[in-house]
């Protein structure tokens, strides 16, 4: 009558054991993209809306992770931290961020929604890393962008944007820090570029 009760006892430590070298599940820490807002434009309203999409990007970038290249061409990514959402939503949405800050389009959505607009912004992200460089570690963001007309689907301009931030140290929350910083440039310098096109309303809209 004893064995059952020897046989639970045995099984009982058996998965204690088991318990005690299964490895833990990744708690990582989430981050956000920094940003700072750009001064808001005194010059008057342009008059015409602007759609930004989501840019295309291979799955190491369409990611989560944080990564990193360390040496060459090895990519990976920092353990225990990852980003509020997929790097290329993160981007979109600094971009969404810049343009509502300047305040010259008449109005700024994305591609989650079936807003009309008169221009859509999008492109191709090439690099959302941090890389090693001579020992030291820096951002690098590269943005292939593409300006279309939506009404005719006719691109009005195409520009690379490269970024390379240096970061103050290797510790994850300064790797962080100098994505924010790279990618305040990003923002700053594709706005610039996106009002010195000659862009105008649809006609029907002056």
């Amino acid at each position: 009558m004893r064995l059952p009760a020897f046989l639970s006892a045995g099984m009982a430590a058996a998965l204690l054991v088991a318990c005690s070298v299964l490895p833990k599940a990744e708690s990582p820490d989430i981050y956000r993209l920094p940003a700072t807002p750009l001064p808001h434009a005194q010059a008057a309203p342009a008059g015409w809306s602007l759609r930004i999409g989501t840019p295309q990007a291979e799955r190491m970038i369409d990611s989560s992770r944080i990564a990193v290249m360390p040496q060459g061409n090895v990519i990976s990514v920092y353990k225990g931290a990852r980003w509020s959402d997929n790097a290329t939503t993160l981007l979109r949405n600094r971009l969404i961020d810049a343009f509502r800050d300047d305040g010259r389009a008449a109005s700024v959505s994305d591609d989650d929604n079936a807003l009309p607009a008169d221009y859509t912004l999008t492109g191709d992200l090439r690099a959302f890393q941090s890389e090693y460089r001579e020992g030291a570690p820096v951002v690098v963001i590269r943005f292939d962008a593409r300006l279309v007309q939506a009404n005719g689907l006719r691109v009005i301009a195409t520009r690379r944007f490269d970024i390379v931030q240096p970061v103050g140290g290797t510790a994850v929350p300064q790797v962080v820090a100098a994505f924010g910083q790279a990618s305040d440039t990003l923002a700053t310098q594709v706005l610039a570029w996106t009002l010195q096109q000659p862009l105008r309303p649809a006609a029907g809209r002056d």
